[in-house]
Protein backbone atom coordinates (compact mmCIF):
# COMPACT_ATOMS: atom_id res chain seq x y z
CA UNK A 1 0.00 0.00 0.00
CA UNK A 2 1.69 3.64 -1.09
CA UNK A 3 1.53 6.40 1.42
CA UNK A 4 -1.44 8.31 -0.15
CA UNK A 5 -3.92 4.65 -0.48
CA UNK A 6 -2.27 4.05 3.53
CA UNK A 7 -3.17 8.09 4.55
CA UNK A 8 -6.56 7.23 3.14
CA UNK A 9 -7.22 4.05 4.68
CA UNK A 10 -6.60 5.66 8.34
CA UNK A 11 -9.28 8.39 7.31
CA UNK A 12 -11.60 5.71 6.62
CA UNK A 13 -11.42 3.78 9.68
CA UNK A 14 -11.13 7.21 12.08
CA UNK A 15 -14.40 8.59 10.35
CA UNK A 16 -16.21 4.95 10.89
CA UNK A 17 -15.16 5.01 14.57
CA UNK A 18 -16.24 8.73 15.19
CA UNK A 19 -19.36 7.48 13.24
CA UNK A 20 -20.04 4.78 15.34
CA UNK A 21 -22.01 5.11 18.34
CA UNK A 22 -19.85 4.71 21.62
CA UNK A 23 -20.82 1.89 23.83
CA UNK A 24 -22.38 2.40 26.64
CA UNK A 25 -20.67 1.23 29.92
CA UNK A 26 -22.32 -0.48 32.27
CA UNK A 27 -21.91 -0.75 35.81
CA UNK A 28 -22.64 -3.42 38.35
CA UNK A 29 -21.70 -6.96 39.08
CA UNK A 30 -18.51 -9.20 39.63
CA UNK A 31 -16.09 -10.11 37.56
CA UNK A 32 -14.43 -13.57 38.48
CA UNK A 33 -11.41 -14.65 37.48
CA UNK A 34 -9.01 -17.76 38.20
CA UNK A 35 -5.81 -16.77 39.36
CA UNK A 36 -2.57 -18.58 39.34
CA UNK A 37 -1.25 -19.00 42.99
CA UNK A 38 -1.27 -17.55 46.42
CA UNK A 39 0.75 -14.93 47.98
CA UNK A 40 2.78 -14.75 51.02
CA UNK A 41 1.18 -11.17 51.56
CA UNK A 42 -1.36 -8.69 49.85
CA UNK A 43 1.81 -5.60 50.27
CA UNK A 44 3.00 -4.98 46.77
CA UNK A 45 6.08 -2.98 47.99
CA UNK A 46 6.88 -6.14 49.66
CA UNK A 47 5.84 -9.06 47.01
CA UNK A 48 7.99 -10.43 44.39
CA UNK A 49 4.72 -11.91 42.71
CA UNK A 50 2.02 -11.42 40.66
CA UNK A 51 0.11 -13.04 42.41
CA UNK A 52 -0.09 -9.92 45.54
CA UNK A 53 0.51 -7.47 42.76
CA UNK A 54 -2.43 -8.43 40.10
CA UNK A 55 -5.32 -8.26 43.13
CA UNK A 56 -3.88 -5.19 44.83
CA UNK A 57 -2.93 -2.97 41.69
CA UNK A 58 -7.06 -1.68 41.71
CA UNK A 59 -6.51 -0.90 45.56
CA UNK A 60 -4.00 1.66 44.79
CA UNK A 61 -3.20 4.51 43.02
CA UNK A 62 0.15 5.34 41.35
CA UNK A 63 1.82 8.89 40.86
CA UNK A 64 1.76 8.38 37.48
CA UNK A 65 0.81 4.94 35.32
CA UNK A 66 0.78 3.29 32.03
CA UNK A 67 -2.23 4.13 29.58
CA UNK A 68 -4.37 0.95 30.11
CA UNK A 69 -5.81 1.08 26.79
CA UNK A 70 -2.25 0.66 25.16
CA UNK A 71 -0.66 -2.92 24.74
CA UNK A 72 2.57 -1.97 24.81
CA UNK A 73 3.75 -0.06 27.43
CA UNK A 74 6.77 2.73 27.43
CA UNK A 75 7.95 6.43 28.34
CA UNK A 76 5.27 7.52 25.95
CA UNK A 77 2.34 5.85 27.19
CA UNK A 78 2.77 7.52 30.75
CA UNK A 79 0.01 9.52 32.21
CA UNK A 80 -1.24 11.49 35.41
CA UNK A 81 -2.87 9.46 38.18
CA UNK A 82 -2.30 11.11 41.73
CA UNK A 83 0.10 13.34 40.36
CA UNK A 84 -2.15 15.77 37.82
CA UNK A 85 1.48 15.66 35.45
CA UNK A 86 5.37 16.34 35.74
CA UNK A 87 8.21 18.62 34.88
CA UNK A 88 11.90 18.39 35.13
CA UNK A 89 14.67 20.91 36.00
CA UNK A 90 16.55 22.50 33.62
CA UNK A 91 19.82 20.10 34.50
CA UNK A 92 17.24 17.09 34.82
CA UNK A 93 18.21 16.28 38.37
CA UNK A 94 14.72 17.66 39.83
CA UNK A 95 11.55 15.67 38.65
CA UNK A 96 8.58 17.87 40.13
CA UNK A 97 4.99 16.50 40.29
CA UNK A 98 2.23 18.61 41.13
CA UNK A 99 -0.16 16.36 43.26
CA UNK A 100 -4.22 15.97 43.02
CA UNK A 101 -6.47 17.24 45.77
CA UNK A 102 -9.80 15.94 47.53
CA UNK A 103 -7.97 12.43 47.09
CA UNK A 104 -8.94 10.19 50.30
CA UNK A 105 -7.80 6.92 51.25
CA UNK A 106 -9.94 3.87 52.03
CA UNK A 107 -10.10 4.92 55.88
CA UNK A 108 -11.20 8.68 55.02
CA UNK A 109 -7.75 10.18 55.65
CA UNK A 110 -6.92 12.29 52.88
CA UNK A 111 -3.62 11.91 50.82
CA UNK A 112 -1.09 14.85 50.83
CA UNK A 113 2.35 15.17 49.76
CA UNK A 114 3.49 13.45 53.13
CA UNK A 115 2.07 9.76 51.51
CA UNK A 116 4.64 10.31 48.90
CA UNK A 117 7.32 11.01 51.14
CA UNK A 118 6.46 8.38 53.04
CA UNK A 119 6.26 5.41 50.67
CA UNK A 120 9.87 6.47 49.39
CA UNK A 121 10.96 6.77 52.76
CA UNK A 122 9.98 3.08 53.10
CA UNK A 123 11.40 1.72 49.65
CA UNK A 124 15.04 3.67 50.32
CA UNK A 125 15.49 2.05 53.61
CA UNK A 126 15.45 6.07 55.42
CA UNK A 127 11.68 5.59 57.37
CA UNK A 128 11.80 4.62 60.62
CA UNK A 129 9.19 2.19 59.48
CA UNK A 130 10.80 -0.38 57.77
CA UNK A 131 9.44 -3.16 55.29
CA UNK A 132 9.81 -6.51 55.94
CA UNK A 133 11.00 -7.60 52.26
CA UNK A 134 12.27 -4.70 50.03
CA UNK A 135 12.48 -6.43 46.27
CA UNK A 136 12.81 -2.99 44.54
CA UNK A 137 14.63 -0.99 46.48
CA UNK A 138 17.78 -0.58 44.26
CA UNK A 139 15.33 0.90 41.53
CA UNK A 140 15.99 3.96 43.45
CA UNK A 141 19.54 4.05 43.88
CA UNK A 142 19.75 7.65 42.05
CA UNK A 143 17.04 9.09 44.46
CA UNK A 144 18.90 11.11 46.91
CA UNK A 145 15.49 11.98 48.48
CA UNK A 146 12.19 13.14 47.62
CA UNK A 147 10.38 16.35 49.34
CA UNK A 148 6.98 17.47 49.88
CA UNK A 149 6.49 21.33 48.49
CA UNK A 150 3.17 22.66 50.66
CA UNK A 151 0.71 19.05 50.92
CA UNK A 152 -0.29 18.95 47.01
CA UNK A 153 3.64 18.76 45.20
CA UNK A 154 6.54 16.55 45.42
CA UNK A 155 10.10 16.54 44.25
CA UNK A 156 12.17 13.62 43.17
CA UNK A 157 15.78 15.09 43.52
CA UNK A 158 17.98 12.66 41.34
CA UNK A 159 22.39 12.31 41.73
CA UNK A 160 21.98 12.21 38.38
CA UNK A 161 20.00 13.10 35.26
CA UNK A 162 17.16 9.80 35.01
CA UNK A 163 14.32 10.32 32.51
CA UNK A 164 13.68 6.60 32.69
CA UNK A 165 12.84 7.21 36.07
CA UNK A 166 9.03 7.52 35.36
CA UNK A 167 8.92 4.14 33.35
CA UNK A 168 9.18 2.89 37.66
CA UNK A 169 7.10 5.39 38.70
CA UNK A 170 4.13 3.97 36.62
CA UNK A 171 5.04 0.43 37.23
CA UNK A 172 1.98 -1.70 38.73
CA UNK A 173 4.71 -2.11 41.35
CA UNK A 174 5.16 1.67 42.45
CA UNK A 175 2.03 2.75 44.35
CA UNK A 176 1.85 5.31 47.03
CA UNK A 177 1.10 3.69 50.51
CA UNK A 178 -0.53 6.25 53.52
CA UNK A 179 1.50 7.32 56.09
CA UNK A 180 -0.84 6.37 58.52
CA UNK A 181 -0.83 2.64 58.09
CA UNK A 182 1.88 0.78 59.66
CA UNK A 183 4.14 -1.33 56.89
CA UNK A 184 3.13 -4.65 59.12
CA UNK A 185 -1.06 -3.85 58.32
CA UNK A 186 -0.56 -3.49 54.92
CA UNK A 187 0.28 -7.22 54.22
CA UNK A 188 -3.51 -8.60 55.28
CA UNK A 189 -5.48 -5.28 55.19
CA UNK A 190 -3.64 -3.12 52.52
CA UNK A 191 -5.62 0.51 52.52
CA UNK A 192 -5.06 2.61 49.60
CA UNK A 193 -7.00 5.42 47.60
CA UNK A 194 -8.08 3.17 44.44
CA UNK A 195 -11.02 2.17 42.51
CA UNK A 196 -11.40 -0.91 44.68
CA UNK A 197 -11.03 -1.49 48.57
CA UNK A 198 -9.66 -4.80 49.83
CA UNK A 199 -12.08 -7.21 51.13
CA UNK A 200 -10.25 -10.14 52.05
CA UNK A 201 -7.50 -13.02 51.30
CA UNK A 202 -8.31 -16.59 51.99
CA UNK A 203 -4.38 -18.29 51.63
CA UNK A 204 -5.32 -20.79 48.45
CA UNK A 205 -8.45 -20.22 47.91
CA UNK A 206 -9.37 -16.64 46.88
CA UNK A 207 -8.58 -13.29 47.31
CA UNK A 208 -11.67 -10.44 47.04
CA UNK A 209 -12.02 -6.73 46.48
CA UNK A 210 -15.31 -4.53 46.22
CA UNK A 211 -15.67 -0.86 44.46
CA UNK A 212 -14.92 1.77 46.29
CA UNK A 213 -17.89 4.23 46.08
CA UNK A 214 -15.77 7.40 46.55
CA UNK A 215 -13.09 6.99 44.25
CA UNK A 216 -12.36 10.57 43.69
CA UNK A 217 -12.49 9.69 39.14
CA UNK A 218 -16.10 10.44 38.71
CA UNK A 219 -17.89 7.44 37.22
CA UNK A 220 -15.19 4.42 38.37
CA UNK A 221 -15.00 2.04 38.70
CA UNK A 222 -17.54 -0.13 36.73
CA UNK A 223 -17.57 -3.11 38.63
CA UNK A 224 -18.92 -3.88 42.07
CA UNK A 225 -15.96 -6.16 42.93
CA UNK A 226 -13.45 -8.55 41.69
CA UNK A 227 -13.11 -12.61 43.12
CA UNK A 228 -9.69 -14.22 42.26
CA UNK A 229 -10.33 -17.89 42.71
CA UNK A 230 -6.46 -19.36 43.20
CA UNK A 231 -6.14 -22.34 41.22
CA UNK A 232 -2.65 -23.20 40.71
CA UNK A 233 -2.89 -26.04 38.32
CA UNK A 234 -3.79 -25.71 34.68
CA UNK A 235 -5.95 -27.91 33.75
CA UNK A 236 -8.36 -27.48 36.59
CA UNK A 237 -8.59 -23.57 35.68
CA UNK A 238 -9.19 -24.33 32.13
CA UNK A 239 -12.35 -26.80 32.87
CA UNK A 240 -13.97 -24.01 35.44
CA UNK A 241 -13.54 -21.47 32.58
CA UNK A 242 -15.32 -23.84 30.49
CA UNK A 243 -18.19 -24.42 32.96
CA UNK A 244 -19.03 -20.73 33.21
CA UNK A 245 -17.58 -20.39 36.79
CA UNK A 246 -14.94 -17.69 35.49
CA UNK A 247 -15.06 -14.55 33.06
CA UNK A 248 -11.44 -14.39 32.69
CA UNK A 249 -8.94 -16.77 32.69
CA UNK A 250 -5.90 -16.43 35.05
CA UNK A 251 -4.07 -13.99 32.14
CA UNK A 252 -1.42 -15.27 30.31
CA UNK A 253 -2.01 -18.27 31.82
CA UNK A 254 -3.71 -20.26 29.12
CA UNK A 255 -0.58 -22.65 27.40
CA UNK A 256 -0.62 -22.27 23.64
CA UNK A 257 -1.20 -26.70 23.26
CA UNK A 258 -5.03 -26.37 25.19
CA UNK A 259 -5.98 -22.95 23.43
CA UNK A 260 -7.64 -25.56 20.70
CA UNK A 261 -9.65 -26.91 23.98
CA UNK A 262 -11.22 -23.62 24.21
CA UNK A 263 -12.02 -23.44 20.91
CA UNK A 264 -14.03 -26.93 21.27
CA UNK A 265 -15.38 -26.11 24.44
CA UNK A 266 -15.58 -22.21 24.79
CA UNK A 267 -16.27 -21.19 21.34
CA UNK A 268 -17.93 -18.07 22.09
CA UNK A 269 -14.82 -16.58 24.59
CA UNK A 270 -12.31 -14.80 22.81
CA UNK A 271 -8.52 -15.73 23.81
CA UNK A 272 -5.53 -13.14 22.89
CA UNK A 273 -1.71 -14.67 22.58
CA UNK A 274 0.85 -12.61 23.91
CA UNK A 275 4.66 -11.63 24.75
CA UNK A 276 5.51 -11.20 28.42
CA UNK A 277 8.74 -9.71 29.58
CA UNK A 278 9.12 -12.80 32.44
CA UNK A 279 12.11 -14.91 30.81
CA UNK A 280 12.81 -18.31 31.85
CA UNK A 281 16.18 -18.23 33.32
CA UNK A 282 18.75 -20.65 34.36
CA UNK A 283 19.99 -19.47 37.78
CA UNK A 284 23.66 -20.63 39.18
CA UNK A 285 25.19 -19.54 42.29
CA UNK A 286 28.77 -18.00 41.57
CA UNK A 287 29.67 -18.31 45.18
CA UNK A 288 29.01 -22.13 45.60
CA UNK A 289 31.89 -24.50 44.16
CA UNK A 290 31.74 -25.96 41.81
CA UNK A 291 29.71 -22.99 40.06
CA UNK A 292 32.54 -21.00 40.69
CA UNK A 293 34.20 -21.96 38.14
CA UNK A 294 33.23 -19.88 35.16
CA UNK A 295 34.51 -22.76 32.56
CA UNK A 296 31.83 -24.85 34.35
CA UNK A 297 29.30 -22.07 34.11
CA UNK A 298 29.72 -21.90 30.94
CA UNK A 299 29.35 -25.40 29.67
CA UNK A 300 25.91 -25.30 31.10
CA UNK A 301 24.84 -22.18 29.26
CA UNK A 302 26.41 -24.11 26.27
CA UNK A 303 23.81 -27.16 26.84
CA UNK A 304 20.54 -25.42 26.35
CA UNK A 305 18.54 -26.15 23.54
CA UNK A 306 16.65 -22.93 23.46
CA UNK A 307 14.43 -23.71 20.74
CA UNK A 308 13.19 -26.76 22.14
CA UNK A 309 12.05 -25.35 25.17
CA UNK A 310 9.81 -23.30 22.54
CA UNK A 311 8.68 -26.15 20.78
CA UNK A 312 7.63 -28.37 23.84
CA UNK A 313 6.25 -25.90 26.01
CA UNK A 314 4.53 -22.96 23.86
CA UNK A 315 4.25 -25.04 20.44
CA UNK A 316 6.34 -23.00 19.10
CA UNK A 317 5.12 -19.75 20.45
CA UNK A 318 8.18 -18.05 22.30
CA UNK A 319 10.87 -16.12 21.64
CA UNK A 320 14.91 -16.31 22.35
CA UNK A 321 16.28 -13.31 23.65
CA UNK A 322 18.69 -11.88 25.89
CA UNK A 323 17.94 -10.14 29.01
CA UNK A 324 15.80 -7.58 27.15
CA UNK A 325 12.49 -8.84 25.92
CA UNK A 326 12.90 -9.63 22.03
CA UNK A 327 10.92 -7.25 19.33
CA UNK A 328 8.82 -6.87 18.40
CA UNK A 329 6.96 -6.10 21.21
CA UNK A 330 10.54 -5.68 22.76
CA UNK A 331 11.53 -2.02 22.57
CA UNK A 332 15.13 -2.95 24.05
CA UNK A 333 16.26 -6.10 22.79
CA UNK A 334 19.13 -7.07 21.03
CA UNK A 335 18.55 -7.72 16.89
CA UNK A 336 18.42 -11.56 16.07
CA UNK A 337 21.91 -11.41 14.38
CA UNK A 338 23.72 -9.89 17.22
CA UNK A 339 22.01 -12.49 19.74
CA UNK A 340 23.21 -15.05 17.97
CA UNK A 341 26.73 -13.81 18.14
CA UNK A 342 26.70 -14.19 22.40
CA UNK A 343 28.31 -17.75 24.02
CA UNK A 344 25.36 -20.15 23.93
CA UNK A 345 23.31 -18.49 21.62
CA UNK A 346 24.43 -20.55 18.61
CA UNK A 347 21.78 -22.26 16.84
CA UNK A 348 23.79 -25.22 16.16
CA UNK A 349 22.86 -26.70 19.33
CA UNK A 350 25.13 -30.26 19.32
CA UNK A 351 28.28 -28.10 18.23
CA UNK A 352 27.66 -26.57 21.73
CA UNK A 353 27.03 -29.48 23.91
CA UNK A 354 30.07 -31.02 22.14
CA UNK A 355 32.36 -28.16 23.48
CA UNK A 356 30.41 -28.28 26.68
CA UNK A 357 31.05 -31.98 27.13
CA UNK A 358 35.11 -30.77 26.39
CA UNK A 359 34.63 -28.07 28.85
CA UNK A 360 33.13 -30.70 31.78
CA UNK A 361 35.90 -33.30 30.95
CA UNK A 362 38.83 -31.02 31.27
CA UNK A 363 36.91 -30.00 34.66
CA UNK A 364 37.24 -33.66 35.57
CA UNK A 365 33.75 -34.84 34.63
CA UNK A 366 32.44 -37.59 32.24
CA UNK A 367 30.25 -40.67 31.75
CA UNK A 368 31.56 -42.21 34.82
CA UNK A 369 32.04 -39.09 36.92
CA UNK A 370 28.71 -36.89 36.77
CA UNK A 371 28.00 -33.82 38.82
CA UNK A 372 25.00 -34.21 40.75
CA UNK A 373 23.23 -31.23 42.01
CA UNK A 374 19.20 -29.94 42.45
CA UNK A 375 17.62 -27.77 40.55
CA UNK A 376 15.42 -25.56 42.79
CA UNK A 377 12.02 -24.55 41.06
CA UNK A 378 8.84 -22.74 42.35
CA UNK A 379 5.62 -25.14 42.68
CA UNK A 380 3.32 -23.62 40.07
CA UNK A 381 3.43 -25.54 36.53
CA UNK A 382 4.88 -22.31 34.52
CA UNK A 383 8.39 -22.84 36.44
CA UNK A 384 7.86 -26.62 36.88
CA UNK A 385 7.93 -27.54 33.49
CA UNK A 386 10.51 -25.89 32.19
CA UNK A 387 13.08 -26.99 34.79
CA UNK A 388 11.77 -30.43 33.98
CA UNK A 389 13.43 -30.00 30.59
CA UNK A 390 16.53 -28.00 31.78
CA UNK A 391 17.41 -30.92 33.82
CA UNK A 392 17.35 -33.23 30.61
CA UNK A 393 19.45 -30.62 28.79
CA UNK A 394 21.86 -30.65 32.01
CA UNK A 395 22.20 -34.70 31.66
CA UNK A 396 23.67 -34.21 28.47
CA UNK A 397 26.48 -32.45 29.88
CA UNK A 398 27.19 -34.64 32.81
CA UNK A 399 25.57 -33.10 35.54
CA UNK A 400 22.65 -34.79 36.93
CA UNK A 401 20.11 -31.99 38.67
CA UNK A 402 17.31 -33.26 40.98
CA UNK A 403 14.44 -31.31 40.80
CA UNK A 404 14.06 -29.27 44.30
CA UNK A 405 10.09 -28.18 44.32
CA UNK A 406 9.42 -25.20 46.88
CA UNK A 407 6.20 -23.34 47.56
CA UNK A 408 5.66 -19.56 46.73
CA UNK A 409 5.72 -18.50 50.15
CA UNK A 410 8.90 -19.81 50.79
CA UNK A 411 10.80 -19.45 47.13
CA UNK A 412 11.07 -16.01 47.48
CA UNK A 413 12.78 -16.13 51.04
CA UNK A 414 14.96 -19.16 49.87
CA UNK A 415 16.30 -17.41 47.13
CA UNK A 416 17.24 -14.37 48.54
CA UNK A 417 19.60 -16.16 50.82
CA UNK A 418 20.96 -18.13 48.05
CA UNK A 419 20.20 -20.99 49.44
CA UNK A 420 20.26 -23.02 46.13
CA UNK A 421 23.37 -24.31 43.48
CA UNK A 422 21.23 -24.34 40.66
CA UNK A 423 17.54 -23.13 39.86
CA UNK A 424 14.83 -22.06 37.32
CA UNK A 425 14.16 -18.54 37.90
CA UNK A 426 11.54 -16.79 36.41
CA UNK A 427 13.32 -13.23 35.63
CA UNK A 428 9.45 -10.81 36.73
CA UNK A 429 10.77 -7.74 34.43
CA UNK A 430 8.17 -5.42 36.17
CA UNK A 431 8.58 -2.89 33.21
CA UNK A 432 10.24 -3.45 29.92
CA UNK A 433 13.31 -0.87 30.30
CA UNK A 434 16.57 -1.79 31.04
CA UNK A 435 16.93 0.44 34.52
CA UNK A 436 14.06 -1.67 36.02
CA UNK A 437 16.32 -5.09 35.14
CA UNK A 438 19.79 -4.27 35.48
CA UNK A 439 19.11 -2.28 38.62
CA UNK A 440 16.74 -4.93 39.99
CA UNK A 441 18.54 -7.97 39.23
CA UNK A 442 21.81 -7.43 37.74
CA UNK A 443 23.91 -4.75 40.01
CA UNK A 444 25.82 -5.09 43.08
CA UNK A 445 24.04 -6.04 46.15
CA UNK A 446 20.42 -5.44 44.76
CA UNK A 447 17.76 -7.42 46.64
CA UNK A 448 17.11 -9.33 43.60
CA UNK A 449 20.20 -9.98 42.17
CA UNK A 450 19.78 -13.66 43.35
CA UNK A 451 23.28 -15.11 42.07
CA UNK A 452 25.07 -12.62 44.17
CA UNK A 453 26.52 -11.23 41.05
CA UNK A 454 28.83 -8.31 41.01
CA UNK A 455 31.01 -6.43 38.68
CA UNK A 456 31.80 -2.80 38.94
CA UNK A 457 32.10 -2.60 34.91
CA UNK A 458 28.82 -3.50 34.84
CA UNK A 459 27.48 -1.44 37.54
CA UNK A 460 29.23 1.90 35.59
CA UNK A 461 27.61 0.67 32.29
CA UNK A 462 24.26 0.50 34.08
CA UNK A 463 24.30 4.00 35.59
CA UNK A 464 25.62 5.12 32.04
CA UNK A 465 22.42 3.69 29.90
CA UNK A 466 20.70 5.08 32.69
CA UNK A 467 22.17 8.91 32.41
CA UNK A 468 21.58 8.32 28.37
CA UNK A 469 18.36 10.15 26.92
CA UNK A 470 18.78 9.16 23.07
CA UNK A 471 17.04 5.93 22.59
CA UNK A 472 19.58 4.69 20.32
CA UNK A 473 22.85 5.73 22.12
CA UNK A 474 21.02 4.10 25.23
CA UNK A 475 20.62 0.93 23.36
CA UNK A 476 24.52 0.30 22.35
CA UNK A 477 25.11 0.90 25.80
CA UNK A 478 22.48 -1.64 26.76
CA UNK A 479 23.63 -4.44 24.56
CA UNK A 480 27.28 -3.99 25.63
CA UNK A 481 25.62 -5.20 28.98
CA UNK A 482 23.96 -7.94 27.32
CA UNK A 483 27.22 -9.48 26.10
CA UNK A 484 29.35 -8.93 29.82
CA UNK A 485 26.16 -11.27 31.18
CA UNK A 486 26.29 -13.53 28.69
CA UNK A 487 29.91 -14.01 29.14
CA UNK A 488 29.47 -14.56 32.95
CA UNK A 489 27.10 -17.10 32.50
CA UNK A 490 25.39 -16.49 36.13
CA UNK A 491 21.56 -16.64 34.97
CA UNK A 492 21.58 -17.43 31.22
CA UNK A 493 18.29 -16.83 29.49
CA UNK A 494 16.52 -19.48 28.29
CA UNK A 495 13.58 -18.57 26.57
CA UNK A 496 9.99 -15.90 26.44
CA UNK A 497 6.69 -17.82 26.85
CA UNK A 498 4.14 -16.98 25.07
CA UNK A 499 1.04 -17.33 26.91
CA UNK A 500 -3.33 -16.71 25.94
CA UNK A 501 -5.63 -14.88 28.08
CA UNK A 502 -9.24 -15.67 27.33
CA UNK A 503 -12.27 -14.18 28.18
CA UNK A 504 -16.14 -14.21 28.05
CA UNK A 505 -17.94 -11.82 25.42
CA UNK A 506 -19.43 -9.73 28.03
CA UNK A 507 -16.16 -8.82 29.44
CA UNK A 508 -15.36 -5.28 28.00
CA UNK A 509 -12.79 -2.72 28.77
CA UNK A 510 -9.54 -5.27 29.74
CA UNK A 511 -6.64 -4.34 27.64
CA UNK A 512 -3.97 -7.19 28.14
CA UNK A 513 -0.06 -5.88 28.11
CA UNK A 514 1.83 -7.48 25.75
CA UNK A 515 5.28 -6.15 27.00
CA UNK A 516 4.71 -6.70 30.99
CA UNK A 517 2.86 -9.01 32.65
CA UNK A 518 2.21 -6.36 35.70
CA UNK A 519 1.05 -2.89 35.04
CA UNK A 520 -2.35 -3.87 33.30
CA UNK A 521 -4.65 -4.63 36.23
CA UNK A 522 -6.27 -1.34 37.37
CA UNK A 523 -9.97 -2.60 36.43
CA UNK A 524 -11.16 0.72 36.86
CA UNK A 525 -12.57 0.55 33.07
CA UNK A 526 -13.63 -2.38 32.58
CA UNK A 527 -17.13 -3.57 32.23
CA UNK A 528 -19.77 -6.44 31.82
CA UNK A 529 -22.23 -6.30 29.31
CA UNK A 530 -24.40 -8.54 31.28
Amino acid sequence: MNRAAYRLAASTVFLCLVASPALAQKSGGILRLSHFDSPASMSILEEATRAAEQPMMGVFNNLVMYDQHVAQASLQTIVPDLATGWSWSEDGKELILPLRQGVKWHDGKPFTAADVKCTWDLLMGTANDKLRVNPRKSWYRNVEAVMPNGDYEVSFRLKRPQVWLLTLLASGWAPVYPCHVPAREMRQKPIGTGPFKFVEFKPNEYIKVAKNPDYWKPGRPYLDGIEYTIMREIAPRNLAFFAGKFDVTSPYGVTIPTLKDFKEQAPQASCEITATNVNRTMLINPNTPPFDKPELRRAMALSLDRKAFIDIITDGQGDIGGVMLPAPEGVWGMPADMLRSLPGYDPDVAKNRANARAIMEKLGYGPQNRLTTKLSVRNIPSWRDPAVLLSSHLKEIYIDAELDVVDTTQWYPKVARKDFTTALQVTEAGVDDPDQTFYESYVCGAERNYSGYCNPEVDKLVDDQSAEATPDKRKQLVWKIERVLAEAAVRPVIFYPRGATCQQPWVKGLTVMNNSIYNGWRMEDVWLDK
